[in-house]
């Protein structure tokens, strides 16, 4: 099994961290991984401002390095479901294609693809877990709550193996944060009351840590807290997943 890391931009240039962890717990598993070192942004934030049609040469350099891999996977839902819908080029269609159905976030690969039934990591913490919308309602990482369905969780499943660890329960476990990319440039005030209720939720169910599957909307609750000078953290679940804190 060839697979290349995709690593978002912001995650590379703001939180290298979450890309290096997410490297660490995949050898931990025993998989031949590689970071195709040109690699660089996958034209989200254009195509998201209604600018796709400026992403043509994104997507050809994303053709360029990740074509080769029988798998992709990212630690970012939105970067993932960006390219699962988005990848095209007119030239090179059928190794778009072929890399639109092999492109996974992390959580989706590890409980879908590989089946990891345990992980040898330990977090003694309280951790209340983010799930994001595009992870939840593009890649449906979780249930939503306003679906009447048998309720389930990928990324739950993954911190429930984490020795130590404390899921806590939140009033609205699935409600948006208010990141969404640019809408938090465009309308900062809705943006920043909806972030200051996620944190709220959190925060009055005793988290220590706040985890998810996409550091963007957990950069987003980050910078709340320290304005706010709570000392609760924010951390990606491939940190937690590749963790022996004490």
């Amino acid at each position: 099994m060839n697979i290349g890391l995709f690593i978002p931009c912001y995650i590379d240039q703001l939180y290298p961290q979450v890309g290096i962890a997410t490297l660490q717990f995949l050898e931990k598993l025993g998989l031949n991984v590689t970071f195709p070192l040109n690699q660089t942004c996958c034209g989200q934030p254009m195509a998201n401002s209604g600018f796709e049609h400026l992403t043509h040469d994104c997507n050809k350099n994303f053709i360029t390095n990740f074509s080769e891999f029988d798998y992709i996977v990212c630690p970012s839902g939105s970067c993932t479901l960006h390219i699962k819908e988005h990848l095209h080029d007119d030239k090179e269609e059928v190794q778009a294609t072929k890399i639109r159905k092999s492109i996974y976030e992390l959580t989706e690969f590890l409980t879908d693809i590989i089946g990891v039934t345990s992980v040898q990591a330990h977090f003694p913490h309280k951790v209340g877990l983010h799930q994001s919308c595009h992870g939840l309602r593009g890649l449906h990482l979780a249930q939503m709550s306003e679906l009447v369905a048998d309720p389930f969780s990928k990324p739950e499943s993954l911190l429930k193996m984490v020795n130590g660890l404390e899921l806590i329960p939140l009033s609205r476990k699935d409600e948006c944060c208010g990141f969404g990319g640019t809408f938090c440039v465009f309308e900062e005030a809705v943006s920043a009351k909806m972030g200051q209720d996620r944190v709220a939720d959190h925060i009055q169910h005793g988290a220590e840590y706040i985890t998810g599957v996409d550091m963007s909307c957990l950069m987003h609750l980050e910078g709340i807290l320290k304005r706010q000078k709570s000392n609760v953290k924010v951390i990606h679940i491939a940190e937690i997943l590749n963790s022996n804190k004490t």
